[in-house]
Protein backbone atom coordinates (compact mmCIF):
# COMPACT_ATOMS: atom_id res chain seq x y z
CA UNK A 1 0.00 0.00 0.00
CA UNK A 2 2.56 2.14 0.35
CA UNK A 3 3.97 4.44 -2.11
CA UNK A 4 8.06 4.22 -3.74
CA UNK A 5 8.01 7.86 -2.54
CA UNK A 6 7.07 7.37 1.03
CA UNK A 7 10.69 6.00 2.35
CA UNK A 8 12.68 8.53 0.06
CA UNK A 9 10.05 11.28 1.40
CA UNK A 10 10.71 10.08 5.13
CA UNK A 11 14.55 9.07 4.56
CA UNK A 12 15.12 12.98 3.07
CA UNK A 13 13.03 14.69 6.15
CA UNK A 14 15.24 12.72 8.76
CA UNK A 15 18.09 14.25 6.93
CA UNK A 16 16.93 17.56 7.57
CA UNK A 17 15.72 17.30 10.63
CA UNK A 18 19.38 15.95 11.58
CA UNK A 19 20.83 18.99 9.50
CA UNK A 20 19.05 21.31 11.46
CA UNK A 21 20.04 19.84 14.92
CA UNK A 22 23.59 20.05 13.72
CA UNK A 23 23.28 24.01 12.79
CA UNK A 24 21.04 24.40 16.12
CA UNK A 25 23.99 22.97 18.02
CA UNK A 26 26.67 25.19 16.54
CA UNK A 27 24.29 28.18 17.08
CA UNK A 28 24.41 27.10 20.53
CA UNK A 29 28.15 26.79 20.73
CA UNK A 30 28.64 30.49 18.89
CA UNK A 31 26.39 31.89 21.46
CA UNK A 32 28.46 30.21 24.40
CA UNK A 33 31.31 31.71 22.53
CA UNK A 34 30.22 34.80 22.37
CA UNK A 35 29.34 35.36 25.94
CA UNK A 36 32.45 33.56 27.24
CA UNK A 37 34.43 36.49 25.24
CA UNK A 38 32.36 39.76 25.40
CA UNK A 39 30.29 39.15 28.26
CA UNK A 40 27.02 39.87 26.05
CA UNK A 41 24.77 37.29 24.14
CA UNK A 42 24.36 39.76 21.63
CA UNK A 43 27.67 41.49 21.22
CA UNK A 44 27.41 44.95 19.54
CA UNK A 45 23.60 45.00 21.16
CA UNK A 46 22.83 47.20 25.08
Amino acid sequence: MLEEGFSYDTETKAFAERLNGYAALVGCIALVGAYATTGQIIPGFV
